[in-house]
């Protein structure tokens, strides 16, 4: 991942480090008759995207906030590429967190508190 990323510093915004990997979405539409399903944008850097797919799908299984996060996309009808493409989003955000801050991964700041 490190050698990939290169310096964080480079970075203003882990949206912006999730752009570099192609791990934004992006819709397919054309005037007003098309309306295609949203997908990975892919224009980006490709052995990041296979360096967190497995990773991702692990996190998914594992961890009880990820987790969460998922089965809360499925309610909301997503498939399960859908997931495992936002999973790696949010797991792309969770590294930027750790390399900039400097801190060891907390689970309890992974999802938002619910009121």
């Amino acid at each position: 991942m490190l050698a990939e990323i290169g310096s964080i510093e480079h970075f203003t915004s882990a949206r912006q480090l999730a752009a570099f990997a192609g791990l934004t979405p992006q819709e397919h539409t054309s005037g007003t008759s098309v309306q295609g399903k949203t997908r990975l944008c892919k224009i980006g850097n490709r052995r990041l995207r296979k360096a967190l797919y497995f990773p991702a799908l692990t996190w998914w299984r594992r961890c009880p906030q990820a987790r969460a996060f998922g089965e809360r996309l499925l309610a909301a009808g997503k498939a399960k590429m859908q997931v495992i493409g936002a999973l790696m989003h949010k797991l792309m955000r969770v590294i930027y967190g750790i390399l900039k801050s400097g801190k060891p991964f907390d689970p309890g700041k992974l999802l938002p508190r619910s009121s």
